[in-house]
């Protein structure tokens, strides 16, 4: 355990000490969000990213050791352990070397040269390697075993050639050379599939991969899972080739590093044809396809953790988008023959009325909508109206700027907004177990309304309520490992929760569970005990619900938020536990905690060091004070709408040079995906988000944004929108949009002279979008 806290250490570039107190808190229960909110003073300031670092890493570890016990058990076992191997097992760094370092140990089926061995013909195979000056087939005279499968000189050479090639093939240092060398050199390739019609709707979409390859350390995520997945399909055959030219009769360049390794070179001894046909057969044979199969999963490993990590970064920036807040808001869940469903939740989100319209195809009751919706907003002051961004949305956001128009019309002075929500997940909400006791009494369509009206109030306690997966901001989700993902995304929401608080007297089932130590059990508890009791008075309460002991309430109890009740402090992030140090405050001071809270002016003139004890030190301390100062703060930025442009409803609406608003629905490191209201997201290309190099598009814009952009190019027939933030850009040749085949993605690094390829520059003008467009949400 020593050696793992000593490795993470360096990892992170921290204290040992700081990782002992992190690893003793979490082995204790102890919540990552606890630890980084509230035993700052333990980890000496490691924040939630750190621990989260170091929480994967430490389950990494672990398991490591736990192998790498088994590992020296089995050898130890089968009386093959030398001092050396333990040596070299004891201080292997990763799970991939370990196996390995295990290969010719591991238990398996009898293979050909296995046989060879019982045959007694390895001896041959040492003697004729030791000196190729001998003649293999005389030699291979004496080794003759009719009974053991060998009838005559042929037959034992082939065993000899079976023996070498296993041998050289599980040379751990041999295959970890080789492997590293094939994952600098090596190429990825995909083409179409024999026999496969191109033109297919489901092939199609893999256009971009009918002929591609590139680099296999350089290839993006996108692509990477792109490839995979196509292969997975039986659309595409991927394969790793080396940028070489095969010359019959000569070895190839893996064949020549497998060689130099041996420290064998071909001399024209009697032997030397064998031992290079034995060469080339542990290359062909045993390794290529084992070491493609190695570096295809790195691959994969490296994608799925890119696109896990796009995914969690896109839900934590929609999970801590701006609020709206306490408005009256108007839910609207566009559809065509189905009607509009129509929610009206209160600003404590509410149900307060519902309704279904029909101003589309076919009854177009544009104006009996109009006044039902009208009549809604009068009765119950709406302020904000919330449109889904499904089908006929945009249809609806006209309906919407209709009804807002003719209400200032007939109320000057009346302020309503709206604004077009992601709507991703309502369906999945609307026919869940929790919707259906949250609202029992409403038609699953109409829940969608409620969701999506909610969602504009405060998206975190509304999306919580739905699977993370289902939210929709994921790259390639389907693709990646479920587990990891799921686990990755659930911290998300954890970290997000409990960055914010939450309302104890208000917060759903489903939030509560995210709470810092409330499982699902506990949080329904709370809710049990919130209908049969009131509304908690204090956070001491807290300890008369069931299933809620004092290991609980510590982990909890800092998060979560009393409004109006006993003690002003449960207003804040003050934890219960440091309310002593509160009252010390308070004392020298000589004021209530109600004058205190809120005063900037008293509160900074207070010193840390002069509250600090031996229980909490002056980095607690500073936190309280900072708390004080501004209780119960909301971390989340100022809500704000975007405007879509009048007359733009439809992707035939754009045309280059249009200037237009609207929000950021998806970020990729490769650009950045926007809302234009017209049914399909726009694409900004890294290049195109601002006037400088950019790396990742996170660096410049999250998920929720509102943005400005300019429309460069637009493909009708791939239904492809590019856009860039540099309003200075010039866009396509004036002439229209485009339905060729321009936006074809630049995914394969063209070679020159038959030269290694050369990376990609990152372009600037609008063909850059062509890259990007390789990828497209899933």
């Amino acid at each position: 355990m020593e050696k793992i806290l000593l490795q993470i250490a360096a990892e992170l570039k921290v204290r040992p000490a700081q990782v002992t107190a992190a690893v003793q808190l979490l082995d204790g229960g102890a919540t990552v969000p606890f630890i980084a909110r509230y035993r700052k003073e333990a980890t000496d300031g490691l924040d939630d990213t750190q621990l989260r670092d170091l929480e994967a890493r430490l389950g990494y570890l672990r398991e490591l050791e736990e192998r790498r016990a088994a590992v020296l058990k089995s050898i130890e076992e089968q009386g093959k352990l030398t001092p050396e191997l333990r040596a070299a097992i004891e201080t292997v760094p990763t799970k991939q070397e370990l196996e390995d370092i295990y290969l010719p140990f591991k238990p398996r089926r009898r293979t050909k040269a296995m046989i060879a061995r019982e045959a007694g013909i390895e001896p041959l195979a040492d003697k004729l390697f030791a000196d190729p000056s001998l003649d293999p087939l005389e030699q291979a005279a004496a080794f003759i075993n009719a009974d053991g499968g060998f009838a005559d000189a042929y037959a034992v050479l082939d065993g000899v050639r079976d023996i070498l090639s296993e041998r050289w093939a599980e040379d751990a240092a041999l295959v970890g050379k080789l492997r590293e060398w094939l994952w600098e050199e090596g190429r990825f390739q995909s083409k179409l599939m024999a026999g496969k019609d191109e033109n297919n709707p489901d092939i199609s979409k893999f256009r971009d991969y009918f002929d591609y390859e590139e680099s296999i350390k350089t290839v993006p995520s996108h692509r990477a899972l792109a490839v995979f997945r196509g292969r997975t399909q039986e659309f595409l055959d991927a394969k790793l080739v080396l940028d070489e030219e095969l010359v019959p009769g000569q070895p190839s360049l893996a064949e020549g590093r497998i060689a130099r390794h041996l420290g064998w070179s071909h001399a024209k001894r009697a032997s030397d044809d064998l031992i290079r046909k034995s060469i080339s057969w542990c290359w062909k044979v045993k390794l290529s396809l084992s070491l493609e199969r190695d570096l295809f999963g790195r691959l994969r490993d490296d994608a799925e953790k890119v696109a896990i990590k796009v995914f969690a970064e896109n839900l934590r920036d929609l999970l801590l988008a701006a609020p709206a807040g306490k408005r009256v808001v108007m839910g609207l869940d566009p559809g065509i023959r189905t009607g509009v469903k129509v929610a009206v939740v209160s600003d404590t989100g509410k149900v307060l009325d519902t309704h279904t319209v029909y101003p589309h195809e076919p009854r177009k009751d544009w104006e009996g909508s109009i006044h039902t919706l009208g009549r809604l907003c009068a009765t119950h002051g709406v302020n904000l109206i919330a449109i889904g961004n499904g089908t006929a949305s945009r249809e609806t956001d006209k309906l919407a700027a209709d009804l807002i128009k003719r209400i200032q019309q007939l109320a000057p002075g009346t302020h309503i907004e709206k604004m077009v929500v992601s709507e991703s997940g309502a369906s999945i909400y609307s026919a869940s177990e929790f919707a259906s006791k949250e609202l029992p009494d409403l038609d699953v369509s109409l829940r969608g309304a409620v969701s999506i009206a909610r969602r504009l109030q405060d998206p975190l306690a509304e999306l919580v309520k739905i699977d993370p997966k289902s939210i929709g901001v994921g790259q390639y989700q389907h693709d990646v490992n479920q587990s990891e993902l799921a686990r990755t995304l659930d911290a998300v929401v954890e970290d997000c929760v409990n960055s914010v608080g939450v309302d104890l007297n208000t917060a759903s089932a489903p939030l509560l569970s995210r709470v810092s130590g409330l499982s699902n059990a506990v949080a329904a508890s709370i809710v049990r005990w919130r209908d049969s009791n009131g509304a908690f008075k204090n956070r001491k309460q807290l300890m008369d619900v069931a299933g809620l002991g004092a290991k609980t309430f510590e982990q909890a109890a800092g998060f979560l938020r009393i409004s109006g009740g006993d003690n002003p402090l449960d207003f804040s992030g003050v934890h219960p536990e440091t309310y002593s140090v509160v009252e010390r405050i308070l004392k020298a001071v000589n004021k209530p905690a109600v004058e205190v809270m809120g005063r900037s002016d008293v509160i900074r003139s207070l010193k840390p060091e002069a509250f600090a004890d031996d229980k909490f030190g002056a980095i607690t301390v500073k936190d309280i004070l900072a708390e004080l100062e501004k209780p119960g703060r909301d971390p989340r930025p100022d809500f704000k709408v975007a405007r879509f442009n009048e007359g733009v409803e439809d992707i035939k609406d754009l045309q280059p040079g249009m200037i237009l608003e609207g929000t950021v629905s998806n970020v990729a490191q490769f650009g950045a995906f926007v809302d234009l209201g017209v049914h399909q997201d726009g694409l900004i290309h890294v290049s195109q988000l601002a006037n400088r190099f950019v790396t990742d598009a996170r660096e410049v814009v999250k998920t929720g944004d509102v943005v400005r952009v300019k429309v460069l190019e637009v493909d009708l027939a791939r239904k492809r929108i590019s856009i860039t933030m540099k309003l200075d850009a010039t866009p396509a040749p004036k002439g229209g949009n485009k339905s060729d085949n321009s936006f074809r993605p630049a995914a394969r690094n063209e070679r020159s002279g038959g030269g290694a390829a050369r990376p990609a520059p990152q372009a600037s003008g609008p063909s850059a979008m062509a890259a990007a467009f390789a990828k497209l949400k899933s």
